[in-house]
């Protein structure tokens, strides 16, 4: 099992080939789909050039693994897990340095500046609602985290 880690690895390919080839049983992943583009993109697109370089795309775990179920993993609104999207309906969480310090992508992004400013002014001008205030009255978000499990 590999949660949120596999965008750290220097070979991904190898490893779940490895991984494939001393496990028995399912191969079961939590892992990010780096074609969703989550809300938080939009005042840090570093995000997602990040996403696309250390992510790989959905379709290249079966060619890995073999035959794949993958399944959407919904964050809930009051997840207190610090990963990148859990803060989800919670913007202002973004502006936090300590909810930032807990992210491994935004250690690795540059000048984040321009975006938390922007982020800071929309939440005050009700900029950020209006552009995602339906997400305030939704339990769960689909931010693109995803389980893949391999047989």
């Amino acid at each position: 099992m590999a949660v949120l880690t596999l965008h750290h690895w220097p070979d991904k390919a190898a490893g779940l080939g490895e991984l494939r080839r001393v496990t028995r049983g399912p191969i079961v992943l939590l892992t990010f789909d780096p074609a969703i583009r989550p809300w938080p993109v939009d005042y840090f697109p570093a995000l997602a050039t990040l996403d696309e370089a250390r992510f790989p795309a959905i379709d290249d775990y079966a060619r890995w693994l073999g035959p794949v179920s993958i399944t959407p993993v919904p964050i809930p609104h009051d997840c207190v897990d610090g990963f990148l999207y859990a803060y989800w309906r919670r913007p202002a969480a973004y502006l936090d340095p300590a909810i930032r310090a807990g992210s491994s992508s935004f250690w690795a992004i540059d000048d984040i500046a321009p975006g938390l400013e922007r982020l800071a002014r929309d939440l005050d001008s009700g900029a950020w609602a209006r552009r995602h205030g339906d997400l305030l009255a939704t339990d769960a978000y689909d931010a693109g985290y995803r389980l893949v499990v391999a047989d």
